[in-house]
């Protein structure tokens, strides 16, 4: 293990997350710049010692600065941090590539497939920056809220490679904040793919009224489900018995500070996709994740029926009385199988 505590660690987002990280990294005594896209934005950050948009009761320490310009924020910076929405992943790597030093490492907390290639981020990083670059995700089960606020928390960092895993957790960890490594990055992305989704399911469900029961069939045939998809791809099904799988899916589909789940409940309310995003005021994954994880379901042959369900309420215009009602009416089978998930 290497000691990176004296070389600062670059935020590329200035969202919630970004900055509950970077606020974190900062606390547990790393110097930490963060850069987002708006300028005026940032340039508030930075007088205010605050992010008021989207954590205004999470101070900024004394080791967390704000740079508006990109270049000069990833200059001669070894470790990046991308947090970042999916569909502008791939956008920031390009912006990167050729500014990273050559003992650069790039880690991510953004989550979801790349909606028109069905690529994991690791994938879209390596074809972005080669294979000589070691990488690295971060993931849940968190809440950009509690972590910004200093709230004991647990997350997952998985890498490939082993020295990055583990000054990531050294550098973030701290006496409230305990990171856990692991080398599965596929289950880690697949998992935080794919809880966004059932979450929206979740919000769903209990904005109709169907209770505890429905709730927690939903989260459990949704594990199976994502341990599916994420052997199919090559992940390790321990994985998602772990923080990054029902974890992070418990997380988010039990509790209001979950934007997916907020989106599902607006959903039951009979609100738009449009009218649910302008309310809750931030990205939600799941809806995107929804196209993409069903795309790469299909493409697999793995079978999905909550995604698939999920699919034809976001992007079919299925009631979700009658998604609920296919799921339900599906032909009886054992649980599980010695030949599948």
């Amino acid at each position: 293990m290497s000691d990176t505590n004296d070389t600062p660690l670059i935020v590329l987002g200035a969202g919630s997350w970004g900055t509950a990280l970077a606020i974190q990294f900062a606390r547990s005594g790393r110097e930490t710049v963060m850069w987002g896209r708006n300028h005026r934005q940032l340039e508030s950050m930075a007088s205010a010692r605050v992010n008021e948009k989207y954590l205004p009761d999470c101070p900024f320490p004394e080791k967390l600065n704000i740079v508006v310009d990109f270049a000069e924020a990833v200059s001669g910076a070894r470790d990046i941090l991308i947090a970042v929405p999916s569909h502008s992943f791939r956008e920031t790597l390009e912006k990167l590539e050729f500014l990273l030093p050559l003992d650069g490492r790039v880690c991510w907390a953004t989550k979801g497939f790349e909606e028109n290639t069905g690529k994991l981020p690791h994938q879209v990083a390596r074809e972005v920056l080669g294979d000589n670059i070691p990488v690295a995700v971060l993931s849940g089960p968190t809440f950009a809220a509690e972590v910004g606020r200093g709230l004991p928390t647990a997350m997952s960092i998985a890498s490939s490679d082993e020295d990055f895993a583990s000054d990531l957790a050294n550098s973030i960890s701290d006496d409230a904040f305990r990171a856990y490594t692991t080398d599965d990055m596929v289950g880690v992305e697949v998992g935080g793919a794919v809880k966004n989704i059932l979450a929206i399911g979740a919000g769903i469900s209990d904005g109709l009224g169907f209770g505890a029961n429905t709730r927690v069939a939903l989260i459990t045939r949704g594990i199976v489900e994502m341990s599916r998809l994420g052997v199919a791809l090559g992940a390790n099904q321990e994985t998602f018995l772990g923080l990054a799988g029902v974890g992070d899916l418990m997380l988010t589909c039990t509790d209001n500070l979950s934007r997916n789940r907020r989106m599902g409940l607006a959903l039951a309310a009979g609100k738009s996709i449009e009218e649910a995003a302008e309310e809750i005021g931030q990205v939600v994954e799941g809806v995107r994740a929804a196209k993409a994880v069903w795309q790469v379901a299909k493409t697999h042959n793995v079978d999905m029926p909550i995604v698939t369900e999920l699919y034809s309420v976001l992007y079919e215009n299925k009631p979700p009385k009658s998604a609920v009602a296919a799921l339900m009416s599906r032909s009886l089978k054992p649980e599980s199988t010695s030949k599948e998930v």
